[in-house]
């Protein structure tokens, strides 16, 4: 390790009995003798800053260790020390003062030195090495440690019962047999799992507890193979054994590996699901390397493509070949920016398979970075969208035919509307002057009578016309609105003058709501805001039985006005409430078809009420009575 101070001048200065000073970068360090024990004057020793590096050494150090003086060295790159030494971060900074035995480059031949730190002037602390007594006359310790190796390799174990201490410290299992194959000694993994006190030893061989064997193998003598063996608990246990022949006996060591079967076919199951989840999805997973030419892409994708293996070699032009020409542009354009940008992708285009068929598919990506954050590769999905794109297809088409039929229907009746307004307004004006004997008396009283029933049957067509040409221009959008500042209670009269005549009739107390304070005054269309209240008081006072009452109330707030309209008449049904606010539905049953109608009316209110910015809810009960709450604004937006 080189340092910059390599070269830094340095020497040792006597200055009495009791101490040695030392200069290291222009800074002066007092070292007490005893820190460099021995004192002989050629003992190896060095000063070492906190960093490691040793900043100065004198010639028997550099002799001692072989190295050379004109170079920096790290002590770390020479000295190995024990894990209990440096502690977890390996610092030479946490190196205690003392004697410590140490490995020089990493060869097990233990030297021992003596460590002091110290501390300079500046207050720098420095670590002072020396080599302790006992090494000191050692004069080429890689030639020593050389020597000790070898000497070291020649050591045999004295006892027999060290290979059995060895062989239970091991978690493998190992068994010696003899040529036959019979068991003649195991170690205790082995026993505690497969071993009871009923087997006999002696007739036993390594086979018999196999419950079958897999995957044999020779590599040169060794024989590989696994097996399942059953424990003595019961379990079912994978064993992976290799076996050697040597000096007349067989020698097997077999690993449990169990759990590595069962994460194999863990994962092999949820390939299996993740194919037919994406088989059932039409979805198909693809990852491609930045760089490389081959793509890869799971069987569903190829499958979608129109292939039913990889028999064809999955690559970048093998893709873009299937995608449709007017899309080949776009897709690239997209997996550059993607690469580019460094973002998520999405998008829809069509390929076209190998017989022709054009599908359609949608792709959604990510990239994937590197621990720098280079995007190294794209990866996403593609999921086959024919049938649904298709469905879509036809459904917009159905939609248009559908519109273009209701635009058509629209202007079918409001033509029909406008035409027969011409014939009615002659029938309504000449059975009004005959009902009223406008020229003189009509002396035959039933003239009079078909007189008045043609004025009516015709207001009543005129009025149906009229609904229908409300419905076409709100249906078209052409409604609008003549906003202008109305004063509530001035509509809300007029509203019941309209319908009383008719609740006199049919003997049904109508009752005004009361206004407190000033009249309540809001923008909004007069002539539409007076047909609201018109048709739900009609309706109201329609569906009402003789002696019924009819009545409405006003709650004013700070920016809207509610105006609730009761009665007790006959109701709707639950399962009708929702069809009464439909063009031309009524609530239909044997006593509401007494009544005349076109269903228009709560539609076109409804419609109305919207057109203002407000709402309208219905509340009924059969049998007890109705309750239709109109919510409008004070100004219109």
């Amino acid at each position: 390790m080189k340092s910059k101070n390599s070269h830094n001048p340095a020497f040792f200065l006597t200055t009495s009995l009791y101490t040695l000073s030392i200069m290291i970068d222009e800074n002066i360090i007092n070292i007490p003798r005893e820190s460099f024990r021995p004192t002989q004057p050629e003992t190896a020793r060095c000063a070492v800053s906190e960093d490691g590096v040793i900043r100065h050494a004198n010639p028997a150090f550099y002799q001692f260790l072989g190295l050379a003086e004109n170079e920096t060295y790290n002590i770390l790159d020479i000295f190995t020390f024990s894990e209990e030494a440096l502690g977890e971060d390996e610092c030479i900074s946490a190196l205690e003062s003392g004697e410590h035995d140490v490995h020089l480059y990493g060869n097990p031949v233990i030297t021992s030195f003596y460590f002091d730190w110290v501390q300079g002037h500046d207050g720098t602390r420095y670590l002072v090495v020396s080599l302790n007594d006992e090494d000191n006359n050692q004069e080429n310790p890689v030639e020593i440690t050389k020597a000790k190796v070898t000497e070291s390799a020649g050591i045999t174990l004295k006892k027999p019962q060290d290979y059995a201490i060895f062989a239970d410290l091991s978690h493998d299992m190992m068994v010696v047999m003899d040529e036959n194959g019979k068991l003649i000694s195991c170690n205790e993994n082995f026993s505690e799992r497969f071993i009871t006190d009923e087997h006999n030893l002696e007739a036993l061989t390594l086979m018999d507890f196999f419950e079958m064997e897999e995957g044999l193998e020779e590599q040169s003598t060794v024989k590989i193979f696994e097996v399942r063996m059953h424990a003595v608990n019961g379990d079912v246990h994978w064993v992976e054994w290799r076996q050697k022949k040597a000096d007349g006996y067989i020698y097997a060591s077999g690993r449990d590996i169990t759990e590595i079967h069962n994460q194999k076919n863990d994962l092999a199951r949820r390939q299996a699901q993740l194919t037919e989840a994406e088989s059932i999805g039409r979805m198909g997973h693809w990852r491609w390397a930045i760089g490389q030419d081959n793509v890869y892409c799971s069987e569903e994708m190829v499958r979608i493509f129109g292939h039913l293996d990889k028999t064809d070699l999955i690559t970048v032009n093998w893709f873009m070949k299937h995608v449709h020409p007017r899309d080949v542009g776009r897709v690239g354009q997209v997996f550059q920016r993607a690469m580019i940008e460094e973002k998520n992708y999405e998008m829809e285009f069509s390929i076209r398979r190998p017989d022709g068929e054009e599908r359609f598919v949608s792709c959604e990506g990510r990239c994937e970075k590197d621990i720098n954050g280079e995007v190294i590769a794209l990866y996403g999905i593609l999921q086959d969208m024919t049938e649904r794109v298709l469905y879509e297809k036809k459904l917009r088409a159905a939609k248009n035919a559908a519109e273009q039929a209701y635009a058509a229907k629209s202007r079918f009746l409001a033509n029909m509307s406008h035409e027969l307004r011409t014939p009615l307004n002659a029938i309504l004006g000449f059975s009004e002057m005959m009902k009223n004997q406008l020229l003189g008396p009509i002396f035959n009283e039933k003239y009079l009578e078909y007189s008045t029933s043609i004025y009516d049957s015709g207001q009543h067509l005129l009025d149906i016309i009229s609904d229908i040409l409300d419905m076409s221009k709100i249906e078209e959008g052409k409604y609008t609105l003549a906003i202008t500042d109305v004063q509530l209670k001035d509509v809300i009269d007029s509203a019941f003058r309209m319908v009383e005549s008719r609740a006199m009739d049919g003997n049904i107390a109508l009752k005004k709501p009361e206004f407190m304070g000033q009249d309540i005054i809001l923008q909004a269309d007069r002539r539409a805001l007076l047909q609201v209240f018109l048709n739900i008081l009609s309706n109201a006072v329609k569906f009402t039985r003789e002696k019924g009452k009819v009545w409405m109330e006003i709650i004013e707030a700070l920016d809207h006005v509610t105006i609730k309209i009761h009665d007790n008449g006959i109701g709707i049904p639950p399962n009708k409430l929702a069809a009464v606010l439909k063009p031309f539905e009524q609530a239909s049953s044997e006593y509401t078809r007494d009544h005349e109608g076109t269903g228009l009316g709560l539609s076109i209110t409804r419609e109305l009420v919207n057109l203002h910015g407000g709402r309208m809810d219905i509340e009924s009960t059969e049998d007890v009575g109705t309750t239709v709450t109109i919510k409008l604004p004070l100004t219109v937006k």
